[in-house]
């Protein structure tokens, strides 16, 4: 889990402070140097409506939201350990669906806004939650310790996805989905998260994610006590609530 406190800044993103890692005894800082610079949009420009993307029925009694960097180690592990079960044991069933919202922490990961683009461009022709899992189960060969030009693999995991580079490639270039980014992550700072991954589910936060075996015995017990006002909206007016 990445945890991230606030301070005044002047990065139109979000501004979240440097924090440390504690690995194998060790203190690792992520320093930041050359981090991507998120265009500015014109003072008094409306963010739109906080969504996320969705995975599974829109209709589903139950809404689980993850606030998560894709450059997060912690995000990552979610991802990938929990992530398959999630899907096919709590989504594929209907139990529940599933949004997730961008909260990079720009501060701390210098590639994560760049992962953010691709995965919201990558929507854009419908391959959201392909391009999630290709940026996570690729993470190591993105990261920031890994490289600092990340454009070039995410281009590749475009064009293994099948998307029109071209279309894809103007999309990240001019980051054409920022407003939409930004939105998702105030919805996050709004709602009081200060890490990732964070889970809400029935307007409780989780913070560092849940294991498959916790998140499903959760929604089963919400299923069983209120299944039909389990659900939490989705747009950022109710997760001011």
């Amino acid at each position: 889990m990445v945890k991230a406190t606030k301070k005044k800044s002047n990065n139109a993103f979000l501004p979240i402070v440097l924090v440390v890692l504690a690995v194998g005894g060790a203190a690792i800082y992520y320093k930041v140097q050359n981090k991507p610079k998120p265009i500015e949009l014109a003072p008094g420009t409306p963010l739109p409506t906080a969504e996320g993307y969705l995975r599974g029925d829109p209709n589903a009694p139950i809404t689980i939201i993850e606030f998560a960097d894709f450059e997060c180690p912690g995000c990552g592990q979610f991802a990938t350990l929990q992530g398959p079960d999630i899907k096919t044991r709590i989504v594929d069933a209907g139990l529940a669906n599933f949004r997730f919202y961008d909260f990079p922490l720009t501060s701390i990961h210098q590639n994560t806004l760049a992962a953010h683009l691709a995965a919201s461009c990558a929507d854009d022709q419908g391959k959201f939650w392909e391009m999630h899992d290709k940026l996570f189960n690729g993470q190591m060969d993105w990261n920031t310790q890994a490289t600092t030009n990340p454009r070039k693999v995410f281009g590749t995991y475009a064009g293994e996805l099948g998307l029109d580079m071209t279309v894809y490639n103007s999309c990240f270039d001019t980051q054409k989905n920022l407003p939409k980014i930004q939105a998702n992550a105030a919805a996050g700072t709004e709602r009081g998260v200060s890490s990732t991954p964070t889970l809400v589910v029935n307007n409780k936060l989780y913070a560092g994610g849940l294991t498959y075996d916790q998140l499903k015995k959760l929604v089963d017990s919400l299923r069983t006590e209120a299944p039909t006002a389990a659900a939490m909206p989705s747009n950022t007016d109710s997760l001011k609530k």
